[in-house]
């Protein structure tokens, strides 16, 4: 099963700050290396705020060669909203971060992950109380992976 992890109503200061707090579950789970959550920050730096999928959702990552060991799954809700520069899905209060080894497992998170959102993941990790109960969501879905 992947590697899961949750940060819950984290202080972050801004976008930076919120995807490396997404990311810290993965790195400490040992999901990925160290250097993944800067490889995050980086890719929209480069990109632009692509990530920012939906309103108040971003979804943080970077390619396999940035650093992934195996596949992960980890998620950080925001105290207050950040601003990553999307015209129409800021401001961002939650941030979801994964990492997958090869395209077949990424397909397979993404897709689970997916089918969870519009079954209302977001709302439910926005109002889970603890860092327990958003990493139970987060296990269910990673079950739908394998």
């Amino acid at each position: 099963m992947a590697v899961t992890g949750a940060r819950v109503r984290v202080a972050a200061e801004d976008w930076r700050a919120a995807v490396r707090a997404a990311c810290e579950p993965l790195v400490e789970g040992g999901a990925v290396e160290p250097r993944y959550p800067e490889r995050c920050v980086e890719v929209v730096e480069e990109n632009g705020p692509y990530m920012v999928l939906a309103p108040g959702l971003a979804l943080a990552h970077a390619r396999p060669e940035d650093g992934v060991l195996e596949v992960g799954l980890s998620a950080a809700t925001l105290a207050e909203p950040v601003e990553f520069g999307h015209p129409e899905n800021d401001p961002v209060d939650l941030v979801f971060a994964f990492g997958s080894p090869d395209k077949e497992q990424h397909v397979g998170l993404l897709a689970a992950l997916a089918d969870r959102l519009t079954e209302g993941l977001d709302d439910e990790l926005r109002a889970a109380e603890s860092e327990e109960r958003a990493e139970e969501l987060l296990e269910e879905v990673a079950r739908g992976v394998e």
